[in-house]
């Protein structure tokens, strides 16, 4: 069995690809059970995020658990295959560690360095092992992918490269300025109580705002975020809790709303977030794009007031011009596209060496060349002007639109949903500004990496080649499992023997008999059996548990009852908490 990896993320799929995949819980659950009731996976587990969506499986065939899993993907994920498959990655065996261990670290997230994904990972896990479809490989690599995370932050300043989204996102909102600064005094409205909701309205009291209003489906959950807020040591916020109809309202009241539920629409629509802006300023939230009309005192020139471009032989005008200008439409350049379109080769070559300021040819007056050759001939002329010129001017270029000033925003709405629970028209509302998945993305492009990377990576080069090698160990260890058995099954059978011809032998000769037996086995088996773990923990030592069976004429099914014991073991002691 070999580990496999099929997903997506923000470096592989745009925000509304993910947006449109993302899996909620009972989704995830019956994602797992369908993978493991699967032919080629054995084990199953599934990281997602609200930037990525894993699928992790113990495989006996690669090209068909590949196919499997990408199928079970777009099944359960709602996006048709063929979309899906451009935006999906795969990591198999020692790329596959490599990639948790690395998305462990922070390494492979939006934000470098952020921890939240190691409690994602711990809850990926703990769903695994609830449905008994984590198995000894993926029990392993996730505890080993935790060990690793919790190394990284421990021993290096990976924690520098980078904040949490929320962080993150509240920086975007403050666009640069101090954070703190920023929300000192502020009110906050907190949409949804899980972990991320948590942290964000954990992250805003500590950052000093006034007041927190959480909201949520499960008012229970809302109500006991609120308590935990309002009692926390480290801050005086005033917390309490509303239930979901109660948003509109406290959204005009709120300076800041934080957004991330479960939900599979939308939670703020455009028009909820606008009658909250008008009903704090008092004015309608336009779009300042959308306003139509140039601010008041702003001149408007019209197209025949435009001068002309200096360029080549046009900048005197439409002088000697080849185009019928009285066939030109009004409003178009008689130098743009737009005005040629649809003219034969024979003026298309005139126009384009009149435009750029070449001598025009009266390609009429020459004889003795067939029609179509010199259309071709004319039309390779016209690219090279082209090539060689550039896009041809635009006689009337279009004014710049004369921006209406986009006033402050009133109202800062932060959405760390996946879908998005904050519609994407409201980046375009005046007295609003939106910072989603989407702009956080963009955002975090450029962000600069802290030397501390680099420790982080050797780190998880270092685990990955310690997993590797505990793996491949562990493999063989069901076969020299099976040949101890098969030893002491060989003693026993000669110890009776020894008996059937010797009746008359006492409890004290028939013991210390037995115990020189066994000795002497053991020493026989001892030295082969350390040395053959030891080559089988290296690179390509896959083949040394074919071998020892081989030898030693080991029962398959007898090595397999091992493992699958093994596995069921090791099943047990890891479920609860990592």
């Amino acid at each position: 069995m070999s580990l496999l990896v099929v997903g997506l993320s923000h470096r592989s799929a745009p925000v509304s690809v993910l947006e449109r995949a993302s899996l909620n819980a009972d989704a995830q659950l019956k994602l797992l059970q369908d993978t493991v009731a699967a032919e080629p996976a054995a084990e199953a587990a599934v990281l997602a995020t609200c930037n990525r969506i894993e699928l992790y499986a113990d495989v006996d065939k690669f090209h068909a658990g590949v196919a499997e899993l990408s199928t079970l993907l777009a099944q359960h994920s709602g996006v048709g295959l063929e979309e899906l498959t451009p935006h999906l990655y795969v990591h198999y065996e020692d790329r596959a560690v490599h990639h948790l261990f690395s998305v462990a670290c922070g390494l492979d997230s939006m934000v470098v360095g952020e921890g939240q994904i190691l409690g994602q990972i711990k809850d990926s896990l703990a769903r695994a092992q609830d449905l008994h479809t984590a198995g000894r490989l993926l029990n392993d690599l996730f505890q080993q992918a935790l060990r690793v995370g919790k190394r990284a932050h421990s021993e290096t300043g990976i924690d520098r490269a980078g904040q949490s989204l929320v962080t993150f996102g509240l920086e975007q909102l403050s666009a640069g300025a101090d954070v703190q600064r920023w929300a000192r005094g502020k009110k906050a409205l907190v949409i949804g109580a899980g972990s991320m909701s948590s942290l964000a309205a954990a992250t805003l009291a500590r950052s000093g705002v006034a007041e927190i209003v959480v909201a949520n489906r499960t008012f229970e959950r809302a109500e006991r975020l609120a308590r935990i807020l309002s009692e926390g040591d480290d801050t005086d916020v005033l917390a309490r809790a509303v239930p979901m109809d109660a948003v509109p309202v406290e959204l005009t009241r709120a300076d800041v709303a934080v957004s991330c539920t479960g939900a599979t629409g939308l939670v703020l629509t455009a028009d909820a977030v606008a009658a909250a802006v008008e009903g704090r300023t008092g004015a309608p939230a336009v779009e300042p794009a959308a306003a139509g009309q140039p601010a008041e005192g702003t001149a408007v020139r019209t197209a025949a007031e435009t001068p002309l471009p200096g360029a080549g032989a046009a900048a005197g005008g439409d002088e000697n011009c080849p185009l019928d200008l009285s066939s030109v439409p009004s409003g178009f350049s008689v130098m743009g596209e737009a005005a040629v379109a649809g003219m034969d080769a024979a003026t298309l070559e005139q126009h384009g060496a009149w435009a750029a300021g070449g001598t025009v040819v009266d390609r009429s007056r020459e004889t003795g060349r067939p029609g179509p050759e010199a259309d071709a001939e004319l039309i390779g002329a016209l690219a090279a002007t082209a090539t060689r010129v550039g896009r041809v001017p635009e006689r009337r270029r279009p004014e710049p639109v004369a921006e209406v000033p986009r006033p402050e925003p009133v109202l800062f709405l932060l959405d760390l949903a996946m879908p998005r629970d904050v519609d994407a028209a409201v980046h375009r509302l005046a007295g609003a500004r939106l910072v989603d998945i989407e702009s956080l993305a963009d955002a975090s492009a450029d962000a600069p990496m802290a030397a501390d990377v680099d420790m982080v990576r050797r780190i998880v080069a270092d685990e990955v080649a310690a997993f590797g090698a505990a793996q491949r160990a562990a493999r063989i260890t069901p076969t020299v499992v099976a040949l101890r058995s098969m030893a002491a099954e060989v003693v026993a059978g000669e110890i009776a023997r020894l008996e059937g011809r010797l009746p008359g032998l006492d409890d004290k000769h028939r013991a210390e008999i037995t115990q020189t037996v066994k000795r002497v086995v053991d020493k026989l088996l001892h030295a082969p059996t350390v040395r053959v773990k030891q080559l089988a923990a290296e690179p390509g030592g896959a083949g040394y548990a074919d071998a020892l069976r081989t030898l030693f004429d080991l029962d398959q099914e007898t090595v397999a009852s091992v493992s699958r014991a093994g596995n069921s073991t090791t099943t047990e002691k890891n479920r609860g908490p990592a």
